[in-house]
């Protein structure tokens, strides 16, 4: 992992991210990945500063504790096994998510996002920490999406359109880029067109405006359709 610093730079009325590199990219490796040396893509996020929160731990041990029912593996295993992942995954960085931790909230959020992700791929069901997943979060929802799991009960879903397709329209023709959607089983999209939206909403305390995916996603999960960057 290549670690850098980043400022905002303000010129000629512009706003600018300027990242400086603590050392020189491997331009064989940026030409492999993005098929050019002149230019790539980067994922960045303003860091949370804050101390890591209780309730991010909690979530962490619920979390634990629904793979540990699944796997029958013992809590304190699978605590190091995530704590190890995360020490790879940042090159080497420690966290903790004790009362006397150093380590931030994006800290725990990097650690929690490994969890899911686990969850996610080897579908283990959410059971202790179904109540404390962030689900008001884009990222729960989006791996709902990509995994194609419902975001109520964890059930193999179907992509459910908040963006109305019209009746009769072909939806191979449909850039879906354009649309939000959410991931449902048929039993619960069929409840949420039954009581409406906002009384789904708060029965199951779950966001209903849906997610923008990116074309590769919706593509990853079959969703063809006709997308302007084709």
């Amino acid at each position: 992992m290549q670690r850098s610093r980043t400022q905002l730079v303000e010129s000629e009325g512009k706003i600018y991210l300027v990242t400086e590199l603590d050392q020189k990219p491997n331009l064989d490796h940026v030409e492999t990945v993005s098929g050019t040396r002149d230019q790539f893509y980067m994922d960045w996020e303003i860091a949370d500063t804050r101390k890591a929160r209780p309730q991010q731990r909690r979530l962490f041990f619920a979390l634990l504790n629904d793979i540990m029912d699944w796997s029958v593996t013992p809590q304190d295993y699978l605590k190091s096994l995530f704590y190890l992942q995360y020490q790879i995954y940042t090159d080497g960085k420690q966290i903790s998510l004790s009362d006397v931790t150093t380590s931030s909230v994006s800290d725990a959020n990097q650690l929690l996002d490994l969890v899911i992700d686990f969850m996610f791929e080897w579908r283990v069901p959410f059971k202790k920490g179904y109540e404390l997943l962030p689900r008001d979060q884009e990222y729960y929802l989006f791996e709902c999406c990509r995994h194609r799991v419902c975001m109520i009960c964890g059930n193999r879903a179907d992509i459910h359109h908040v963006d109305v397709i019209g009746a009769g329209m072909n939806r191979t023709h449909v850039d879906h880029t354009k649309r939000h959607v959410m991931s449902v089983c048929r039993r619960h999209h069929s409840e949420l067109e039954q009581i409406g939206a906002p009384a789904f909403s708060a029965k199951y305390h779950v966001p209903v405006d849906g997610i923008k995916l990116d074309v590769e996603t919706l593509k990853r999960i079959g969703l063809k359709g006709n997308y302007s960057s084709d």
